[in-house]
């Protein structure tokens, strides 16, 4: 038992570099590049970080253990939304651009709704089955290749003031490539020691498959996306940020568990009426900030308020563990 929770300090160490390594590279392409660094954020980022969640569902599907792959997604971007975002616009209010408005948060809250609707379809439409099949497994990763390809293809080609305030030096385009793959090794290996090592950790508690993954597994590959963004805040990068969160929370649910769903169909008979209503309520929560006290902004205050809504739904979790 203590050696493995020295095998999650190192991962969370490797990790931590990792999330700075992918920061000054991703930034210094962006720049370079002459692309936002939201789209930056939106893609090589949030894919990048999203990975450990890959690794994990995916192995998951092959072992056909449906409540792990689908409950770390959905853990994961609970926790994206609520903990990181709540976190990092506590340490710096993000702005939420027009391009945000429009596209970005709006997609983020289609495609969670679209994954409760195909994974509930007998619940809510009474046909079919509450799983995820290969089907609609496909239909996931076509809107995911579509989703990418648009991102890149009406990217504004412009940086914005802020960012053009705060520019250092552009690192030269081996470092910053050598920065962003050794961020993403780094990431994805740190990733994977603190879950492996967690998953046993928690194991000896005699918990089920849903609560690890929702909770232990789900933060646990989350942390990539929470130490990218925690030095994105500190560097004055909120746009990398809140790319970095959409991008992951976007690519968990039509890369991860479309993927995972063409491997093998996933039963969404271990979610609950609380988990799906979580994941909801906090894509939708991103659009309300924009229109609330301070406009156009996720400001301090809306990131206490996504801390609390975390700490609450961590409650329930821990009280209702199987």
């Amino acid at each position: 038992m203590v050696l493995q929770f020295f095998i999650l300090a190192a991962g969370l160490l490797l990790i931590l570099f990792g999330a700075n390594w992918l920061v000054d590279g991703a930034s210094s392409v962006a720049r370079k590049s002459g692309l936002s660094e939201f789209l930056i954020g939106l893609t090589v980022v949030g894919i990048g970080t999203s990975a450990p969640e890959m690794v994990v569902s995916f192995i998951s599907s092959f072992q056909h253990k449906a409540d792990m792959a689908i409950g770390n997604v959905i853990g994961s971007n609970i926790f994206n939304t609520m903990m990181i975002l709540g976190l990092t616009a506590m340490i710096t209010p993000l702005t939420i651009t027009a391009r945000n408005l429009k596209n970005d948060i709006p997609l983020n809250i289609a495609v969670t709704g679209l994954l409760i609707f195909l994974g509930m379809k007998e619940s809510i439409f009474g046909i079919g089955r509450n799983e995820l099949g290969r089907p609609e497994g496909i239909l996931l990763l076509l809107i995911f290749a579509l989703y990418i390809w648009s991102s890149f293809r009406h990217d504004s080609q412009n940086v914005t003031e802020q960012e053009k305030e705060k520019e250092p030096k552009p690192l030269s385009n081996t470092k910053a490539v050598l920065f962003i793959l050794a961020g993403i090794a780094a990431l994805v290996g740190g990733g994977r020691l603190f879950v492996e090592s967690g998953a046993r950790i928690a194991g000896h508690l005699h918990l089920s498959e849903k609560f690890i993954a929702i909770t232990m597994m789900s933060v646990g590959t989350s942390l990539p996306e929470l130490a990218t963004c925690v030095v994105a805040a500190i560097k004055g990068r909120g746009q990398l940020a809140l790319g970095n969160i959409l991008g992951s929370n976007i690519s968990n649910i039509l890369l991860v568990l479309g993927g995972s769903a063409v491997i093998a169909p996933l039963s969404f008979g271990g979610m609950t009426p609380v988990d799906l209503g979580a994941i909801m309520i906090s894509s939708i929560f991103i659009l309300a900030s924009a229109y609330t006290f301070e406009a156009k902004k996720l400001d301090r205050f809306e990131g206490g308020m996504l801390l609390a809504m975390e700490a609450a739904y961590m409650t329930w979790l821990f009280i209702n563990p199987y």
